[in-house]
């Protein structure tokens, strides 16, 4: 008795805390509905700050800016960019067709594509970070805190900026 009362109390303790981490993690209404489940995620500590008027709408402003450069082209976009949550502080990128963000390298080109416009930016270019900032210092001044990149089939990325 003495053995199973030694074994199934700090079981009884720590399940409460399982049980919520494990909610926590599948805590995401987007994952399933835009995305599959990450494959892989990082985190990413930022060295930029997030300006003082970033909201939702300029984050909302922001991607809408990205997806009307995008639609002005010759071509179907190949990766659709949207934001997501109550103050619009997840950023989505979804390949559109069969060629692209199937492995973590290819999203990992798109991400390092992004940061050489993000560099080429007057904003970058004035505070003198061209050099420095990278596209996830970009969101995080922006009040994005995280961004999911996917192939939208079974590849999913999941960056958390901090």
């Amino acid at each position: 008795m003495r053995v199973a009362r030694r074994i199934l109390f700090p079981i009884l303790i720590l399940l409460p805390l399982l049980v919520a981490g494990a909610a926590n993690a599948s805590d995401d209404r987007h994952e399933g509905y835009y995305y599959p489940g990450p494959v892989t995620s990082e985190r990413y500590v930022g060295r930029a700050e997030q300006v003082a008027n970033a909201d939702r709408g300029q984050r909302l402003g922001f991607i809408t800016g990205l997806t009307a450069e995008q639609l002005a082209r010759q071509y179907w976009p190949p990766f659709v960019i949207y934001a997501k949550g109550a103050e619009a502080e997840k950023m989505i990128i979804v390949a559109t067709g069969d060629a692209g963000f199937r492995t973590i390298y290819q999203a990992r080109a798109l991400l390092a594509q992004l940061t050489a416009t993000a560099r080429g930016t007057p904003l970058f270019r004035e505070l003198k970070v061209e050099d420095l900032f990278t596209f996830f210092d970009l969101a995080k001044m922006l009040g994005f805190n995280q961004i999911v990149i996917s192939d939208g089939e079974s590849f999913s990325h999941r960056v958390n900026i901090e």
